[in-house]
């Protein structure tokens, strides 16, 4: 059972032994970004990052807030897409209240677990649909953002020429690794691929507003530099997120950051400051959710009721 269909079922009952092991996994998450970031922070002052956030230009950093908040709307949309495949028709304002309630339970609850089972549970118990949809919709919502990730990927490692590698390798191998990707979801899973190519190039947007938040916080700081390393960097560092292994991806940002300016002409400080502003945008956005719930009706308001007109067998 995955951790997220696990979720779903803590929901109604938890063991002691189920809430000690929860217990134990959030406690390793938060011993795991402290030690990550007590090796960044001993490689990279502190006092520099600080000096940096102190110094920003706020417009620009407000930009990018917006930007990244662009993002979240996006791929609440994205979303849809996935919920409209199984059947579940849902009104776009609850799905985004939803969403953002996700989101905050995504940073409270370490491994960015707890915000998915939410859903699971909260559309279960409404739609009486099997908990398995909904985790399937919401997991391809996730692989079509790392689906995105790898195309944008693509893209700027033929723009970087520390990276001595013809652009047709990495494209031949995306190209072929979408082809499996498709052929597998539409032979197992061809429910999910009704609105496939629509969810995708929402992907596209979703990764594009956030690409676009690191520029702007990048001209915050009055670089004048090559952007790609960073970009690059910064999409390599969400890919190595999706293991759990830390709050909210804390700690795993900044060491693959500061790692690769072994390999890229990136200044340290910069990459350890524009990670962990990454990660404080998101947390501001993710404080949003916390409305629903200190108001769970209005979270359903205006919430459907489970009817044929809005699940159909």
């Amino acid at each position: 059972m995955s951790e997220i269909e696990e979720e779903l079922e803590y929901h109604d009952h938890k063991t002691p032994k189920q809430k000690l092991w929860s217990a134990t996994k959030t406690i390793l998450k938060i011993a795991v970004t402290g030690v990550l970031l007590y090796f960044v922070f001993r490689k990279v002052p502190f006092a520099d990052v600080k000096n940096r956030l102190l110094h920003a230009n706020y417009w620009w950093m407000l930009a990018a807030l917006l930007s990244f908040f662009c993002s979240m709307v996006v791929s609440s949309w994205r979303l849809l897409s996935f919920f409209k495949s199984i059947d579940l028709k849902l009104d776009p304002k609850f799905n985004f209240r939803l969403f953002l309630l996700g989101l905050f339970y995504n940073f409270i609850l370490p491994g960015g677990i707890g915000g998915d089972g939410y859903k699971i549970y909260l559309l279960h118990k409404n739609y009486k649909l099997p908990g398995k949809k909904v985790f399937w919709a919401i997991m391809f919502d996730r692989l079509s953002g790392l689906w995105a990730i790898g195309l944008i990927t693509v893209a700027l490692i033929f723009m970087i020429p520390q990276i001595d590698i013809h652009i047709g390798i990495p494209l031949t191998i995306f190209v072929a690794a979408s082809a499996v990707y498709y052929f597998v979801a539409y032979k197992f899973f061809k429910d999910y691929t009704r609105f496939f190519f629509q969810a995708h190039l929402k992907a596209i947007l979703v990764q594009g507003f956030q690409v676009i938040a690191i520029v702007f916080v990048l001209l915050g700081q009055d670089f004048d530099g090559k952007f790609s390393p960073y970009l690059l960097s910064f999409l390599i560092s969400a890919l190595a997120t999706i293991i759990p292994i830390s709050v909210g991806g804390a700690g795993i940002r900044e060491t693959v950051f500061t790692y690769l300016t072994k390999w890229f002409p990136m200044d340290e400080s910069m990459a350890v400051f524009l990670p962990g502003t990454f990660y404080l945008i998101s947390l501001l956005v993710a404080l949003l959710g916390v409305y629903y719930v200190l108001r769970p009706s209005r979270l359903e308001e205006g919430l459907p009721k489970p009817t044929e007109e809005h699940i159909e067998d």
